[in-house]
């Protein structure tokens, strides 16, 4: 076996701390991360009378005999809520929604930057599922999709299954689906490295939050055999003796489709000979033993995306074995993160004014963002592409938006070239404001304070 590089763990630990303590710096510098600003003319106070009263009620009038006009009359079609009670931010727990405020936000961002998509922020101050439910509803008027953000479970789950059913705009759960779409895009060229089939691999899934119940039912969906996969949370492996896993029925039907052979235990047993983990669960490292992968299958594939430490830092990982290693951090190769999934998806879905985002048109975009890596480029240290590969974004925008076509969900019909050069403008567009902004020196330079 390869030696690895020695690795200098306070080192790594010491820059893992520096964003944190610049954030602190920056955050009340700038005092926020977005912004309104027009996007239409003023040449003059008189343009007000076309944009505001009275030229602004002809425009109501057209609407309200046509109410589809609010799409092309506002800003409604290119408009996504945050939405979010603040009870499970960033691992942190139940903060409260002014604390979850600088996340949403940061979201905002992304979704401007890479997406060129305008998002806003919505912090609840109710953790009632029902008022949850019944707000994003009465929001609808003003938004072309929905981003629940940091919900806790099991509460999560109604919440966007209601919605998805009851809305007429397209609401996702990022935790859930964005994190399963772009683990299932690392996985699929991992598989490649490996040269395994989905079909014929046993997955050890370590935590039974939202996001591996999520990725779970992708996998399934995209060949993975569910008495292949044994799920792991608290109190052990999934099966259908756990009958106290009845009081969530996402749990429950996982145990009760997954792990045939009714393996008792925790990790341990879970990973024997396993041809892959994937861990979202507690925060390592030291929750994953060097031991446990070194009995797992020949060449295995190890997702470890705790935050902010993996369950395993990832030398560890490959010393014991591992072929492909994945996390949650920038700061290592193949980096899972949601970011690569989010901004592409809600542009495809708002420029075809899809009426919801299908666990299909999920695959269709892992698909296609795990194709923006050539097979002759996947590497162990590269299954997916980064932030920086800005085209992978309009990539995914034009092959969701087509399958949301494909399974009529979409309110406009438009080619695949259509959708792509139109979200690869609005996307250089969004990018040269940021930039144009600082160069002119409307977003101060902060270097002073770094």
């Amino acid at each position: 076996m390869k030696k690895q590089k020695k690795v200098d763990v306070n080192k790594l630990l010491k820059a893992a701390e520096e964003p944190s303590k610049i954030a602190r710096k920056l955050h009340p510098f700038y005092r926020g991360k977005i912004e309104v600003v027009p996007k239409c003319r003023v040449k003059d106070f008189n343009d007000f009378s076309i944009w505001y009263s009275p030229g602004v009620a002809a425009v109501c009038t057209d609407i309200y005999k046509n109410p589809e006009l609010v799409y092309e009359y506002t800003n409604k079609w290119n408009s996504v809520a945050v939405v979010s009670d603040g009870t499970r931010v960033l691992g942190l727990g139940d903060i409260g929604p002014e604390a979850g405020m600088p996340v949403m936000e940061g979201k905002a961002l992304l979704y401007k930057y890479l997406g060129g998509v305008d998002a806003y922020p919505i912090c609840l101050d109710t953790k009632d599922e029902k008022e949850i439910i019944q707000t994003v509803k009465i929001l609808q008027p003003s938004f072309g999709g929905v981003n629940l953000e940091d919900i806790e479970q099991p509460k999560c789950f109604p919440v966007l299954n209601t919605l998805r059913k009851e809305c007429r705009i397209p609401v996702w759960h990022d935790d859930q689906q964005g994190t399963a779409l772009v683990t299932l895009a690392g996985f699929i060229n991992a598989l490649k490295v490996v040269g395994k089939k989905i079909e014929k691999v046993k997955i050890a899934m370590l935590g039974a939050g939202a996001a591996n119940i999520c990725i779970s039912r992708l996998l399934i969906l995209y060949g993975a055999n569910p008495a292949n996969i044994i799920m792991v949370d608290l109190c052990g492996t999934l099966h259908k003796k756990r009958v106290d896993l009845k009081m969530c029925p996402e749990k429950w039907t996982l145990a009760v489709d997954t792990n045939v052979n009714a393996v008792h235990g925790g990790i341990k047993e879970a990973m024997e000979n396993a041809d892959a983990v994937i861990a979202l669960s507690s925060p390592g490292p030291g929750v994953i033993d060097k031991k446990w992968i070194e009995r797992m299958a020949k060449n295995p594939i190890v997702f470890t995306c705790a935050n902010p430490v993996p369950e395993i830092w990832p030398w560890e990982a490959k010393e014991a074995g591992a072929a492909v290693v994945a996390t949650g951090r920038s700061d290592f190769a193949n980096q899972v993160n949601n970011s690569l999934g989010f901004p592409g998806v809600f542009r495809g879905a708002l420029d075809v004014r899809a009426s919801t985002i299908t666990d299909t048109m999920c695959i269709t975009a892992a698909t296609e963002l795990a194709s923006c890596i050539a097979d002759n480029e996947i590497k162990p240290d590269k299954i997916l592409p980064t932030m920086d590969d800005w085209e992978i974004f309009p990539k995914v925008a034009a092959a969701l938006g087509i399958k949301a076509i494909k399974e009529k969900v979409a309110g406009k019909k438009l080619s695949y070239d259509k959708i792509f050069n139109d979200a690869k403008s609005i996307i250089k567009r969004s990018r040269a404001i940021t930039e144009g902004m600082m160069k002119s020196g409307y977003i101060k330079s902060a270097k002073d304070k770094i």
